[in-house]
Parts: C-alpha cells; structure tokens; sequence
C-alpha cells in the first residue's frame, strides 16, 4: 500500500515486521525517529495492530500508520484504525504526536488525511474518544470535522458520519 502523503506530512501504512521493531524500540537501518519517537501511544497502537493481525490478519488499508515529517522523514507520531470496518461501515480511529511535534497542526492534517482516506474507500463514519481534560485533542477531531456525540465521567465522543460513503467501495474488502 502507499503512502498517504498531505503538506507537511507522509502516513506511512505499518508493515507487521515495521510495527514489531517499534514495540521493541529498534528502529530499522532506513527508519528515522525524531527524539522521543515511539512515544507511549505509539507502542500501544503497535501492539493493537500486532494483536489484530495475529488474529484476524493484516488489516490493511485500515492499519496503523507512522506520522512522518514530508522535509526529512523522521517518524513524529502515529494514526490508526483500531481494526476493519463494522458491518455499518464505522471505524474507530485514534492518533498521537511526540511532545516537540504538538501544536503545530500536524494532528489535525493527518487525521483529516485518514478521513478523507476512509470516506474514500467507503467508510460511512469514524469515531474517536478524548479525556474530558484534552482539550488539544478535541480541537483536532473538530477541526477533522468530527463532533461531539456523546460523553461519560471519563471520556468525550467524536464522530463523522458521510451518507455517501457506503455507495463507493465496501470497506471490508
């Protein structure tokens, strides 16, 4: 699969053997991490996508995928599926940046890449959930165009919903 590639940024879909180095934190010769690169997030995100692909196999298009800067390539954070479309065609989508990458709009520019990526390919609606206290999280998912549908004690919920979408492709093919 290739890479989806906005302004300032490549998302770049992660192989199974790229996702594994990840988690053990060795990236490979070609690979370039700025510092703090895989942040937490990230290896959580490789690990759901190891998980999935044991399981149920290779998810792509709708896998994980390494935020890169366009300029130099250094990996900066990551956006994912978490997991192939439902029935309805619904995903769920999630994302993160390295500290020194945050505030830039970078989050919102590879979340509306993926967006734009899964309408196109027939996803009728993502969801995406925040802490009530990340602010700069909620900024992203409603600057995406995604809006708050729901919250708990713990958690708000975003989503986007294309009524087109489902006549494009089927999403879980």
């Amino acid at each position: 699969m290739d890479d989806l590639v906005t302004a300032r940024l490549v998302l770049h879909p992660m192989s199974v053997i790229e996702a594994e180095r990840l988690v053990a934190g060795e990236p490979d010769d070609g690979a370039r991490w700025a510092p703090g690169y895989p942040a937490e997030g990230d290896v959580s995100g490789a690990r759901r996508f190891l998980h999935t692909c044991a399981n149920t196999g290779d998810p792509q298009p709708f896998g994980m995928y390494e935020i890169r800067h366009r300029q130099d390539g250094q990996a900066i954070g990551g956006v994912d599926f978490h997991g192939t479309a439902d029935e309805n065609g619904n995903v769920t989508i999630g994302y993160g940046l390295i500290p020194s990458a945050q505030g830039k709009g970078y989050a919102s520019e590879a979340l509306r890449a993926l967006l734009t990526f899964a309408r196109a390919h027939g996803i009728t609606s993502v969801e995406g959930d925040t802490d009530h206290d990340n602010i700069a999280s909620q900024r992203v998912m409603t600057a995406a165009g995604m809006r708050l549908v729901a919250e708990d004690g713990r958690l708000k919920f975003y989503k986007i919903t294309w009524s087109d979408a489902a006549t494009r492709t089927d999403p879980r093919s």
